[in-house]
């Protein structure tokens, strides 16, 4: 079993776009995303400044932020980049299928190398190839991990094959538990983090769009045994991005990274229990939110040990 507190990552990668847009190609399977008309270069200054805001953020509580500049202009999602890499406490790195096409220019070796200098890397676990086959697994986006308990959980999608899940978890060590997941309009949730994050003494989950009721507490009786209380969401706090955070490791302790519009449309009761556990740093990203992910989709969290 991995230690204590090994969901919480003292350091992060993030990537600062220069030319982020809403990306229409992935509109097809994301709910999420919003297709309001906006101007393309206040747009591209915006995702740039929150991203600087977070990077911020989160070195201001001590944790470790690797920023990655991103200048070229037909990687308009790059500032998600948990969507195409993870890195695990043995060592090892893994690199992920992505499903839209425009998404797999993405995967960059400078990003890897920096890891490799200032991290003990073991090894690289290539899964791209899968897209040849049209099999995808999209990061810790679809992989919502639980490295404590080695649990991985995961909302079946497009982007998440459930082939790929049972190969990741051969792989890696993990117990996979998959389920369905949909929207009220029966669409299927893209990726599992926008609906459940796993922090070290507590889960944020959004039961109700589990439709299987079965199923929907075979999951909330796998976190209660596995020692996470539950904070159930609602679908008002699913849309407002409340399931996409990210428990972190800061100089003064844990801290809970997620949006302002996140954080403000929490109960008082929900707050109180997070709140009991870790502080919670909240920015406002509501240009990165428009491409349908918030703060835990702009964080790859580092597992791997210091050289």
């Amino acid at each position: 079993m991995t230690e204590p507190g090994a969901s919480a990552p003292a350091a992060v990668v993030m990537v600062r776009p220069h030319h982020f847009f809403v990306n229409q190609d992935t509109a097809l399977d994301n709910a999420f995303q919003s297709d309001h008309a906006h101007d393309p270069a206040a747009i591209a200054e915006s995702a740039y400044a929150e991203t600087t805001a977070l990077a911020d953020a989160l070195r201001a509580r001590g944790v470790t932020v690797h920023l990655f500049d991103d200048v070229r202009e037909d990687r308009p999602d790059a500032i998600f980049p948990n969507n195409w890499l993870s890195t695990h406490e043995d060592g090892r790195i893994a690199v992920y299928p992505m499903r839209s096409p425009q998404r797999r220019g993405e995967r960059r070796a400078d990003i890897i190398q920096e890891l490799q200098e200032q991290y003990r890397v073991t090894g690289l676990v290539d899964y791209s190839e899968l897209e040849r086959e049209n099999v995808f697994l999209e990061g810790t986006g679809s992989l919502v991990l639980d490295h404590a308990e080695r649990v991985a959980y995961v909302a079946r999608s497009p982007r998440a094959d459930d082939s790929a899940v049972l190969r990741f978890c051969a792989d890696f060590g993990y117990e996979p538990f998959i389920f369905d997941a949909v929207d009220a309009t029966g669409t299927p949730i893209y990726h599992t983090n926008v609906m459940m994050t796993i922090a070290t003494e507590y889960a944020l989950v959004v039961p109700d769009v589990i439709p299987d009721a079965g199923r929907r507490g075979e999951l909330l009786d796998r976190l209660a045994a596995s020692g996470h209380p539950v904070i159930e969401l609602t679908r008002t706090q699913l849309h407002e991005f409340a399931g996409n955070a990210i428990e972190l490791t800061g100089s003064a302790g844990r801290v809970l990274a997620l949006s302002t519009r996140a954080r403000d449309s929490l109960t008082p009761e929900q707050l109180g229990i997070i709140e009991a556990s870790s502080d919670i740093v909240a920015v406002p990203v509501p240009t990165a939110e428009l491409a349908g992910g918030s703060v835990r989709c702009m964080i790859a969290g580092v597992h791997l040990p210091r050289r």
